[in-house]
């Protein structure tokens, strides 16, 4: 088969490609106006209840209203760059009749993107850009690898959050975090110990030591133990209050029980349907090895910090905040045991994002007017178009969510016409559609909208 250049136009209608299923453009984007708000409405429905319980509070009247506000604003930006997508489709092709690999998707996803990410509250385009941003540079580098372009590192994930890592913790640890007070200091504050944290900050009572001690049985055995740890040494530059060696094990041993406890209630909660059926079987898989991959990373991570920390300090006779990159960058390690690419990304990019606000601070660099709205719209195009033509490179639950989204109809868009670009895209889309157990097969209704 001849290939076709990329830029050169494919006489074929938006009939044929967009909406196979209705001679009208108008009908095709009222059906889908229709499945993805509703989709769109049940998706932010469960995000927003869950962020509401997850205050520990009886909400009041004020929060129950913003709720229901910000559900309705997120169903209106989700259905908005559905609807909008397949419009400009059809407007693009009318404008040029026909497609080229740059209108065929990746152009009015991108216009698509910029409508509906104006509607969404500007509190959440951050967020949003990060998720999109994460996606998109895993779906850039398997489309890159296929073509033989660049080949994966073994557990380069780990190497990726690591340097992330280290990053973050060193703005912890030099009191950059007081300057901007970004969520994800909350959590490095979490793992890493509010001891290790640079900048004035105000004392620490030692009463809170006790806290979480509430287990009758094993309280006097847990005070032996605390007490014997106590008694090591405790280098004179160290900020912690008690020794090295209590500060090392109960940093690690406590992150290691919460860990576990997560993976077990997240086990629990999403077999529920599964435990009340079969409930020997299903309760001896929660309770497995594969239970404890995040306690394990999250104490790892502590215990080797802490570690490497207090070695530094003790070998050099000083507390400075380089002593963070060392101490991140051996601590990673314990990654291995929870290799997720998805949190790896996700800290590559938030570690970009804050290098970029740090040098803007110091005047290094420009602030760019709109750039998170830029950016999540360039990266979101990159999603659709991976998803037009070549779905195999794209992540499985992201084609599940746009197969949601759309109520099937991405995967019933023919794209047969495309195969002159030479990327396989037709036995591509049925090879996602095998993998992602989709279907093609849409039920339409209210005159085949």
């Amino acid at each position: 088969m001849v290939v076709m250049s990329k830029f050169q136009m494919v006489p074929t209608t938006c009939i044929e490609y967009v909406h196979p299923w209705t001679d009208s453009c108008w009908n095709g984007s009222a059906g889908l106006l229709m499945v993805s708000s509703l989709d769109s409405f049940r998706i932010y429905t469960v995000v927003y209840v869950l962020s509401l319980l997850m205050r520990g509070r009886v909400p009041k009247p004020k929060d129950l209203q913003r709720t229901l506000f910000g559900i309705l604003q997120s169903t209106a930006f989700l259905t908005t760059s559905a609807v909008s997508y397949s419009t400009y489709l059809c407007i693009l092709r009318k404008l040029f009749g026909g497609y080229n690999m740059l209108t065929a998707s990746y152009l009015p996803a991108f216009l698509s993107s910029l409508t509906a990410i104006i509607v969404e509250r500007p509190s959440r385009r951050n967020l949003l850009c990060l998720y999109v941003a994460n996606v998109a540079t895993e779906t850039l580098w398997r489309m890159a690898e296929s073509r033989g372009m660049v080949r994966s590192i073994w557990r380069g994930q780990a190497l990726i959050f690591g340097i992330s890592t280290a990053t973050i913790v060193y703005y912890f640890r030099s009191g950059y975090h007081l300057e901007k007070k970004d969520s994800v200091y909350d959590v490095v504050r979490f793992i890493v110990g509010k001891d290790e944290e640079g900048g004035e900050r105000e004392e620490k009572n030692e009463s809170r030591k006790k806290a979480g001690m509430n287990f009758l049985i094993i309280q006097k055995l847990v005070a032996i133990i605390d007490k014997f740890l106590k008694s090591f040494s405790k280098h004179e530059k160290c900020p912690h209050h008690n020794s090295c060696v209590h500060y090392c094990i109960s940093g690690g041993a406590k992150l290691f029980g919460i860990g576990l406890c997560i993976q077990t209630a997240l086990k629990v909660v999403l077999q529920i349907p599964k435990i009340i059926k079969t409930p020997k079987k299903v309760i001896g898989s929660i309770f497995s090895k594969d239970t404890m991959r995040i306690g394990a990373f999250l104490g790892g991570f502590s215990f080797l910090y802490r570690l490497t920390a207090c070695f530094l300090r003790r070998t050099f006779n000083d507390d400075r905040p380089e002593f963070a990159i060392p101490s991140t960058l051996l601590a990673s390690i314990a990654f291995l045991s929870y290799p997720d690419r998805t949190a790896a990304l996700y800290i590559f990019w938030k570690t970009l994002q804050l290098t970029y606000n740090k040098f803007c601070d110091e005047g290094y660099l420009p602030r760019v007017p709109g750039s998170t709205i830029i950016l999540y719209s360039v990266f979101t195009a990159v999603l659709f178009h991976a998803a037009t033509f070549e779905p195999m490179n794209l992540r499985s639950s992201y084609w599940k969510f746009l197969h949601g989204l759309s109520g099937g109809r991405i995967a019933v868009m023919d794209r047969r016409t495309f195969d002159v670009w030479g990327l396989n895209t037709h036995a591509q889309i049925l090879k996602a559609i095998e993998v992602t157990k989709t279907s093609n097969d849409i039920k339409y209704s209210l005159g085949r909208w």
